[in-house]
């Protein structure tokens, strides 16, 4: 096991919560170092906005793992990528892709199941432990239960766990459920399934402690800090192009301390 998949590892293990503010490229990947995450995660979404392919399997293999490359040459804290469903149906085809982005530096995937048969992805984590068995690489298996609503209350408790069983008997260390905001359904989730239980921050969550409490050991921001990135851009230029510089100088990241995190 390398030193950072052992120190991503450990970072589930801790007091509080592993917080990950997830990064797009290189010069974002930096600043969340900067700014003290002990890890980085990427967002597939915001990888493939910067890129400029539309989220949900249209960015090409090459460019994912370009963006990863160029991530994990300018940090020194593990890499965890998000490859949404592994851009393939192909169990083979998914577990090269992440022999790949094992090889580009990272030491995680996020690997997504979507509104289909949950087989589809345990046969995926199957192929990917069987092709990296001398490669340590922490899989988080996302599922889409609560995000896209496939059952709701104690009927999504229930078929969340069982997805989440499925997957940890297939190889994954860790459960995503992106859209689980309440504590308590977090807590008979966690208390069901032996995985790492992460959710994705989102308005109307319940408080980082709540859900610590309950048994979440991992809370992202996905596309979030993306979207207050380019808001602010957004706002500036149309400041900018009506005629008024001032949002464009006010106080904040200049060109001698930008540069010199690459120089």
């Amino acid at each position: 096991m390398s030193a950072l998949h052992a120190r991503f590892a450990e970072l589930h293990e801790g007091p509080r919560p592993l917080l990950l503010a997830n990064a797009w490229d290189a010069a974002s990947a930096r600043l969340l170092q900067e700014a003290g995450a002990p890890a980085i995660a990427t967002s597939s979404a915001a990888v493939a906005w910067s890129r400029g392919y539309a989220d949900g399997g249209a960015l090409p293999r090459e460019a994912l793992l370009s963006s990863l490359a160029d991530i994990v040459r300018v940090v020194r804290v593990p890499v965890t990528a998000d490859i949404e469903d592994g851009y393939s149906d192909d169990p083979e085809a998914v577990a090269a892709l992440a022999e790949a982005v094992a090889h580009a530096g990272a030491v995680g995937i996020n690997l997504e199941d979507g509104s289909g048969d949950p087989e589809r992805l345990a046969a995926k984590i199957r192929a990917i432990r069987a092709r990296l068995r001398a490669t340590p690489l922490f899989v988080n298996a996302r599922t889409d239960v609560y995000l896209r609503g496939l059952a709701e209350g104690d009927a999504a408790v229930r078929e969340t766990a069982a997805r989440l069983h499925r997957y940890r008997e297939a190889g994954a260390d860790g459960g995503f459920v992106p859209g689980l905001l309440d504590a308590e359904a977090a807590r008979a989730i966690a208390q069901a399934v032996a995985l790492r239980l992460n959710v994705m921050a989102r308005p109307g969550m319940a408080s980082i402690d709540a859900l610590h409490a309950a048994g979440v050991c991992r809370i992202s921001l996905g596309p979030w800090l993306f979207y207050r990135a380019y808001t602010a851009a957004q706002r500036a230029a149309a400041a900018w192009l009506g005629g008024d510089p001032a949002p464009l100088f006010e106080p904040g990241l200049d060109f001698a301390t930008l540069n010199g995190l690459f120089a």
